[in-house]
């Protein structure tokens, strides 16, 4: 009898050190969509943060429901045609498109009231509705955009939009990032604070974008945010952001290696405590 006490209290030592299964539902645009897409980087990436994440934490498997190009609006007017499953974790990574878009951002009083899907905020109470529908025991992380430098897609040149240091139908990517947070704050969400707390900022997304001298005409390496008033002709110059140029991000929006070290390690350290 003895010897099976000892057998049952090891048996409960050892499983007591397994962690538990977590499933974990991640939402969001292209840096949460190009995870499983790394080609469509130009190889520029090797692994986005979903699998960071779970290389650091193979107790939890995810499912990427990223979607290139969206916004908070396009998940939430489709957000009952997207096969979101039943998950112990959902993170959502929005908000960039929005602000480039032109957005309103609303108030949080349209979160409270669920105003609908006229506004960022209203956007984010659809989306956190049907993930509670899902789980209201699921744990819900949000992560605000960050910062972002002039992006040139690497694919065509045309698509080019320029950086967080201005504002885009009179409202600042920040303050997409600060509604993001306020939500967190009145749900009690765990809140990855990207565009504030990252450490990745203007000065070192790129290393420099590669223009013509306006006075020469040769081409010059111009770090920020000298390179902000430097003209770039899509149809005739070339790729502003050569290899050597990567540093957060390959191409001024979406993060390089570098970069999604960055999110892993600030997603890691909020979700080894669930």
């Amino acid at each position: 009898m003895k010897k099976l006490f000892l057998i049952l209290a090891i048996t409960s030592a050892l499983t007591s050190f397994i962690p538990k299964k977590i499933t974990w539902v991640a939402i969001g645009d292209s840096i949460t969509y190009l995870n499983e897409h790394t080609n469509e980087t130009g190889n520029r990436i090797t692994k986005g943060y979903l699998t960071r994440v779970t290389e650091k934490l193979p107790n939890i498997t995810y499912t990427n429901q990223g979607h290139n190009g969206w916004t908070s609006g396009g998940i939430a007017e489709q957000i009952e045609k997207l096969g979101i499953t039943k998950a112990d974790v959902y993170s959502i990574f929005l908000g960039t498109n929005d602000w480039w878009q032109g957005r309103p951002i609303g108030t949080l009083a349209d979160y409270q009231n669920n105003a609908g899907n006229g506004t960022v905020y209203g956007s984010f109470r659809i989306i956190i509705n049907k993930l509670r529908s899902l789980n209201k025991d699921a744990k819900i992380i949000l992560i605000t955009p960050m910062q972002r430098a002039d992006f040139i897609y690497l694919g065509d040149m045309h698509n080019n939009a320029y950086g967080s240091y201005k504002s885009k139908n009179g409202q600042l990517l920040a303050q997409f990032a600060e509604a993001i947070s306020a939500i967190g704050k009145v749900e009690n969400f765990g809140v990855v604070d990207l565009f504030n707390k990252s450490g990745m900022t203007l000065k070192n997304l790129v290393k420099y974008k590669r223009l013509k001298d306006t006075a020469t005409g040769e081409y010059k390496n111009y770090t920020y945010p000298d390179f902000i008033d430097v003209p770039f002709n899509p149809s005739s110059d070339e790729y502003p952001y050569p290899a050597d140029a990567i540093d957060i991000t390959y191409d001024g929006l979406h993060p390089s290696d570098k970069g999604y070290a960055i999110i892993a390690d600030m997603l890691v350290k909020l979700m080894k405590k669930f």
